[in-house]
């Protein structure tokens, strides 16, 4: 790393607002692989965060005022400083995030095309002309909300941080954002640079990581309008919690226990293949991940032999040094989580087919098969590389297994017959549906959300953004004042 733009670690031990204040907390950052520091970061307390709201707040009212072409081309400039360090960056989301290097290079890519997006919505239309009296015209406007606040985890950081906040500044917002401190500087601080070559105005973007008490300031910070949520459910709840209590919009982007059904007419070797990358790609820890495989009990065996080759053949290991399928768990209070889940799953009468073991920060790929409702691998989000394989006789009892949740995340069905797929599709409680695919698919142009435990019913991205980041003006003009009969 030493001569990409990351070597001087300009982020370490410091905040983003304009310039790179020095913070009085720190921590490390742990290399999920290696267990070694890989940087340090701040850590924000309430008041930082409440003194970056109130410096946001001013430097978004000049930006309101900036010319729709003077916003696009700095979201341009923005995004070639993202291609032209591709290499570096893509490297250091790996590590950070303990993901394959081609999933650092898809974060990477997809931030580039955020940021052009961004500067296309600079540039469209943002209100309507209604209706009304000949003497009257009669508008409506889309407004912004004035500070965003953004709160991203660690699994997808770069994405699932600049998903909110390339939009909330094309649309007129200034943004506070609190990234998880376990990847801040792919949730955080590779953004800042990249905006802060492009020349964006000091204090519109701020990155300031930190602990639960800077996300109760961010949710109570008068200035903060809206706060963009992506996380687990239970933090979800608080979150919501405190902007509901406060008044202020929120969107929740949440976890999810998300169905893959595979009919009896599928191809198995393709079904297999569907059901390693929908649950053992990023090592399960996706929102999206498949995280129960409904199978037909006329094909539940043979599938079963093909997806346990699979698993036991997938490299697993440090995927900044080797070319591995599989990388490490976050943390090693996860990494507890997911093998505590397995070994509870197995005792309450689940068969382990391969698997359930772990080698430091690395779980093995692993099959649990004759999982059922009431067994925790059926009810929980795992966020860990295992596969659960639930039998059913006939589609309306696999529409009943896979509705037996309380999220609502993703829902995909396998199937030869297109149309028995539709009709099997069209009953689930999903936000997201994919017909002859597995769940982990996203876009950043499809509108992605959930219901139920999975989300408040928002959507981010594509058409969603402007709803999302904006509010409506009415306003109506008359040539003069009319007097009224009062």
């Amino acid at each position: 790393m030493s001569n990409s733009v990351l070597a001087s670690q300009k982020w370490s031990g410091k905040f983003f607002n304009g310039d790179w204040p020095a913070a009085k907390q720190t921590q490390d950052v742990i290399e999920p692989a290696t267990g070694e520091a890989l940087s340090q970061v701040a850590m924000a307390s309430a008041d930082d965060i409440y003194a970056a709201c109130q410096q946001a707040s001013q430097a978004q009212k000049a930006w309101s005022a900036v010319a729709p072409r003077d916003k696009a081309s700095l979201f341009h400039k923005a995004a070639q400083f993202l291609q032209t360090n591709f290499d570096d960056l893509a490297l250091y989301v790996a590590r950070e995030t303990g993901g394959i290097l081609p999933k650092g290079m898809h974060e990477v890519k997809e931030a580039i095309l955020i940021l052009q997006l961004a500067a296309n919505m600079t540039l469209e239309p943002n209100g309507l002309t209604l209706p009304s009296t000949p003497d009257r015209q009669s508008y409506a406007k889309r407004q912004p909300l004035g500070v965003i606040g953004v709160i991203s985890p660690f699994n997808f950081p770069l994405i699932l941080s600049i998903r909110s906040i390339a939009p909330a500044l094309a649309t007129g917002n200034a943004v506070v954002t609190k990234p998880d401190p376990q990847t801040p500087v792919t949730g955080g601080f590779i953004l800042a640079m990249a905006l802060e070559e492009a020349g964006f105005p000091k204090g519109l973007f701020q990155v300031l990581p930190g602990g639960v008490e800077a996300g109760e300031a961010l949710c109570a910070a008068p200035e903060v309008q809206m706060v963009a949520f992506t996380g687990s459910t239970a933090a979800g709840r608080k979150v919501g919690e405190a902007c509901g209590r406060n008044l202020k919009k929120v969107s929740l982007e949440l976890g999810g226990k998300s169905s893959l059904i595979v009919l009896e007419d599928a191809d198995l070797d393709v079904a297999a293949s569907n059901i390693a990358w929908g649950a053992y790609f990023h090592q399960g820890q996706i929102c999206m991940a498949s995280g129960r495989i409904l199978v037909q009990e006329s094909i539940a065996d043979a599938l079963t032999a093909k997806i346990v080759e699979k698993a036991r053949h997938l490299p697993v290991g440090n995927p900044a040094t080797s070319e591995v399928a599989i990388g490490p768990i976050i943390n090693p209070r996860q990494l507890e989580k997911v093998h505590a889940i397995v070994q509870d799953t197995v005792a309450a009468g689940a068969k382990l087919e391969t698997g359930g073991t772990f080698n430091g920060p690395f779980y093995q790929p692993t099959v649990l098969s004759g999982v059922k409702p009431g067994m925790r691998s059926f009810d929980e989000e795992i966020f860990g590389p295992v596969v659960n394989l639930v039998t059913f006789k006939e589609d309306q009892q696999a529409i009943e297994l896979a509705n037996n949740t309380e999220y609502g995340l993703a829902g995909a069905v396998i199937s030869n017959n297109l149309s028995r797929a539709q009709a099997i599709g069209s009953q689930l409680h999903v936000g997201l549906l994919h017909i002859n695919d597995q769940t982990v698919n996203d876009e950043c142009i499809n509108p992605f959300g959930g219901c139920g435990a999975s989300g408040n019913g928002n959507a981010v991205c594509g058409p969603a953004d402007w709803d999302l980041y904006t509010h409506w003006q009415w306003m109506t003009v008359k040539a003069s004042a009319t007097p009224y009969p009062f």
